[in-house]
């Protein structure tokens, strides 16, 4: 239980664990889980989006190992939405494929391995993770939204409407959106250099240190309605890109063009970390993928056990 990897990972897999026994005793009916997502995804998740970036100081970025970290995390996406599709669904599976869960369970374990000058360079990625990830993310299911009305029309009349205002109101739709909106208010709050009013500051710490534990739980809750199984090979296919093929690229990719020391073992234990709890709330929001990605979640997690421990042996850390 002392164990970096075994320390930081437990947590995540207990809160997850009690979300399935939470679902299997009906204490949270399935039905409640949209609720929750609306919760989660439209209160809790801005407060922690805006005060991460609000908090962000451009002076203290460690500007070349995250454009070689975006770089790679960027070409797993793209390569994986190509070989899967241009659809919603795609989007959502190539986002798993690629977005760590560097908070709850990257900040631990980097801090329990390398200490503050570790966590420093983990704070710097963690600072414009979401920033450009999901966001990217938002834009790629925003058009595949647009380019899904378009083929199948609906209510609305897409089939009818011009390409290009079909990609303004692509664009209008990712930017007025729960993500990236409190993202960039963040961002440029941070650039008037005022800290955020105490009374103002500690609600938005509470609601952003709430949102990793709901949306594990939550995991755990559609986990007891829809069992790994069902699945399992989609589930198992993803979690070997995320776990393995990220930090191999990631290791690749630094040692190729220089980086050394703390910077480079972060960046590809970031890498190498389970799939993040968000990837889940944007299935919730887009109703695509949700069986999938669930499972997903569960089993990058216990596959992370044995490829961050793999990782961080390789990197010299026992």
């Amino acid at each position: 239980m002392n164990h970096p990897v075994v320390s930081a990972l437990f947590p995540v897999v207990l809160l997850i664990a009690i979300g399935v026994l939470a679902g299997r005793l009906r204490w949270v009916g399935t039905a409640a889980v949209k609720d929750l997502s609306n919760l989660v995804f439209m209160v809790l998740a801005p407060a922690l989006l805006f005060r991460t970036m609000a908090t962000a100081h451009g002076g203290q970025l460690e500007i070349r190992p995250l454009a070689i970290y975006f770089a790679v995390a960027l070409s797993v996406y793209f390569g994986v939405l190509a070989w899967l599709g241009f659809t919603r669904r795609s989007a959502v599976l190539a986002l798993a494929s690629m977005f760590s869960n560097t908070v709850m369970i990257g900040v631990p374990l980097v801090g329990l391995a390398y200490g503050e000058r570790g966590l420093f360079t983990l704070f710097t990625l963690i600072s414009v993770h979401a920033l450009v990830l999901l966001t990217v993310a938002t834009l790629v299911l925003e058009f595949a939204v647009a380019r899904e009305g378009r083929a199948q029309g609906g209510q609305e009349p897409l089939p009818q409407r011009h390409l290009g205002l079909t990609v303004l109101l692509a664009v209008r739709n990712a930017v007025i959106h729960p993500v990236p909106l409190p993202i960039l208010a963040g961002l440029l709050y941070a650039q008037t250099g005022w800290d955020i009013p105490l009374v103002i500051d500690k609600p938005l710490q509470l609601l952003g240190q709430a949102f990793g534990p709901i949306a594990l739980v939550m995991v755990g809750v559609t986990l007891a309605a829809n069992p790994v199984g069902a699945s399992l090979r989609e589930a198992l296919v993803i979690s070997l890109a995320k776990n393995l093929l990220h930090p191999v690229l990631m290791a690749a990719a630094g040692w190729a063009l220089g980086l050394q020391g703390v910077p480079l073992a972060v960046m590809v234990i970031a890498a190498s970390l389970p799939v993040g709890a968000n990837v889940f709330l944007f299935s919730q929001r887009y109703q695509v993928a949700q069986d999938a990605v669930t499972a997903t979640v569960a089993v990058s997690t216990g596959l992370a056990l044995v490829t961050v421990s793999a990782v961080m042996l390789l990197l010299g850390l026992r």
